[in-house]
């Protein structure tokens, strides 16, 4: 891991935890099973998905995005509901959406609402299941270990905006567990300048109720070094686990003075103003310190 990445101080042990009532083992199993058969089905239709003109191709991603979280037993929440020509369809000049990232379940919520090409770390083309439905899905993958390859990529998601494209990015660069988030990386930001998008931001929330007055929902952090399975059955054993999509109001490339102010202002609309002390410590200045925290969220 390199010193200039960003870094949660999230940790599997200490964050990714059950915050509420537990499903029972054979149930979760069961959910567990739905959820991976959907995935599956998902990979193995993409090659005649890809035969359908560009509105069902569309409609029917954004209908299987929105079965994977409910399949592996999450309830979802829009807010507010969009109309389905606002789904489908990127301003003209393209369209970056901007969430913030707890876990592998962030990318179909954000493709049910607004399906785009999203922005991934090139680790993940190798994950089981998701990795090969991510590169049959238009993916952009990334290289995060190499600083100069950053440039290349900022072109890479500037060409696909100019094309209209919407592109689907995490711009805190690594997972945190929901009680805290990390600084909007600027550089995607330069891409919507570049290219004259609209920068659309939106939160995630997960909570253990329906009504989001209930804690937050540990169980579906997807921090440090959690195995991917691990992380699938933890969700699965969350009862009652609900994700709250709120598609907040969009913001022009052009009214902000340069990425880094883009950046802030995205961010405070997903996330609120940042901590310039939480912004220190996240900074990391060698790999080091790019090691997650012991003690966490105090």
């Amino acid at each position: 891991m390199t010193g200039w990445l960003p870094v949660a101080p999230c940790t599997p042990a200490g964050c990714a935890r059950h915050t509420g009532a537990v499903r029972a083992p054979l149930p979760a199993a069961l959910l567990l099973l739905s959820g991976c058969v959907l995935v599956l089905l998902g990979v193995a239709c993409v090659p005649l998905v890809r035969l359908l003109g560009a509105g069902p191709r569309r409609r029917l991603t954004r209908g299987w995005a929105r079965a994977v979280p409910q399949a592996f037993g999450v309830r979802v929440i829009v807010r507010p509901h969009l109309p389905s020509g606002a789904r489908d369809s990127a301003p003209d000049g393209g369209e970056l959406v901007v969430a913030n990232h707890i876990s592998w379940l962030d990318i179909p919520l954000v493709a049910s609402v607004l399906p785009g090409r999203t922005v991934a770390k090139r680790e993940i083309r190798c994950w089981p299941l998701l990795g090969p439905l991510a590169a049959r899905g238009g993916t952009l993958f990334i290289d995060r270990d190499r600083l100069r390859a950053l440039p290349a990529a900022v072109r890479e998601i500037a060409t696909a905006l100019r094309s209209g494209s919407r592109v689907v990015v995490f711009p805190e660069g690594s997972t945190w567990c929901g009680r805290g988030g990390g600084a909007f990386r600027p550089a995607v930001f330069q891409a919507a300048i570049d290219a004259g998008a609209t920068v659309r931001p939106v939160r995630i929330t997960y909570r253990t109720d329906p009504h989001g007055s209930g804690p937050t929902a540990g169980a579906v952090a997807f921090v440090g070094a959690d195995p991917l399975a691990a992380s699938l059955w933890r969700v699965v054993r969350a009862a009652g686990l609900t994700a709250h999509v709120d598609v907040l109001a969009p913001i022009p490339a052009g009214v902000e003075d340069g990425r880094r102010a883009l950046a802030r202002r995205a961010r405070a609309a997903v996330l609120g103003p940042e901590d310039p002390l939480q912004a220190r410590q996240t900074t990391v200045a060698s790999d080091r310190a790019n090691r997650p925290a012991e003690s966490v969220h105090h």
